[in-house]
């Protein structure tokens, strides 16, 4: 007799399923971090060195250097009234003890002092002032200025007069209320002499050709005669924006003299003498002029030359 005995499969063996790793990459890492801080750190390093640069660069730009104006009139005028007291005297006591008087207004106590015997009440002449003129006046600080000028006078001596210019430099001090006094005497100097500095001169442009200097002349002649009258419309049709002022006085053309025309480009450069008659003195004037001259519809001086 068999047996059939059933046998149950067996159950297969389920395999575990691992997960895969994730991986985690952003700002968790030490060196992530590191590498964030350090840019950071850079970023903020560049800004804060462009800002002064460029407040630097734009102080530096924008940085204005005013010229200071002092005003010197009262300092001048100070000086005048006191050549016209201290150089004037005449061989009389009352005179003399009223100029002393006088330079008081002006001199500190100890130069007072100091100009006590420069006139003698034994003095042998007079002196008037006949002018004076005012040089220079220059700041030697905030608070004082040296003065040079000259005094011109006629001394008188027993019926005799002769004229002596003389030349002196003193220190004047200005106060905060504007107050003035002179605190260093009038001390002998020299003042500005002719210059030997003569203009290297200019000549014509052999490339002006002979026609166009003829009609350069002629406007110019033509103008001059009409210039010392004209009105600023009637100089509207030979100048250029008022590059000449009126004259308005009734002066008499003579001629042009030595006439120099030099080319530049399109326009011409000319310098020349224009001699009038004054009819009040009945003198010559003798006028330099150095103009640019253009040529558009008709030609016009468009610009003065002042090298």
């Amino acid at each position: 007799m068999k047996i059939h005995i059933e046998r149950k499969p067996k159950k297969a063996k389920q395999q575990k399923i691992k997960k895969p790793k994730t991986m985690h990459i952003g700002t968790h890492k030490k060196s992530v971090l590191a590498l964030w801080v350090l840019l950071l750190l850079s970023l903020a390093f560049g800004i804060y060195k462009n800002f002064p640069a460029v407040d630097q660069h734009t102080i530096h730009e924008n940085k204005t250097i005013e010229p200071l104006i002092v005003d010197t009139h009262a300092i001048e005028s100070f000086t005048i009234n006191f050549i016209q007291d201290f150089y004037s005297w005449e061989n009389k006591k009352e005179v003399i003890e009223g100029r002393s008087e006088a330079i008081k207004h002006y001199l500190t106590p100890t130069l007072q002092e100091l100009n006590m015997d420069t006139i003698r009440s034994d003095i042998p002449t007079s002196s008037k002032v006949m002018d004076s003129q005012i040089w220079e006046i220059e700041p030697i600080d905030k608070q004082n200025y040296a003065v040079i000028y000259t005094v011109t006078q006629d001394i008188i001596e027993e019926k005799e007069s002769k004229v002596f210019s003389s030349n002196y430099r003193l220190v004047i001090y200005q106060d905060d209320h504007k107050n003035l006094v002179i605190t260093q005497n009038p001390t002998i100097w020299t003042i500005p002499e002719k210059s030997d500095y003569e203009p290297t001169p200019i000549s014509s442009d052999s490339s002006v050709d002979s026609d166009t200097e003829k009609e350069i002349l002629e406007f110019l002649e033509t103008f001059f005669k009409l210039y010392p009258t004209a009105s600023e419309s009637e100089l509207t049709y030979y100048v250029k924006e008022n590059v000449l002022p009126v004259i308005g006085k009734n002066y008499q053309f003579s001629e042009v003299v030595d006439p120099i025309i030099q080319k530049n480009g399109h326009q011409y450069q000319v310098s020349l003498v224009v001699k009038y008659l004054n009819d009040g003195s009945k003198s010559v004037i003798v006028s330099q002029y150095d103009l640019i001259l253009e040529k558009q519809k008709n030609w016009e001086i468009i610009n003065i030359n002042n090298k």
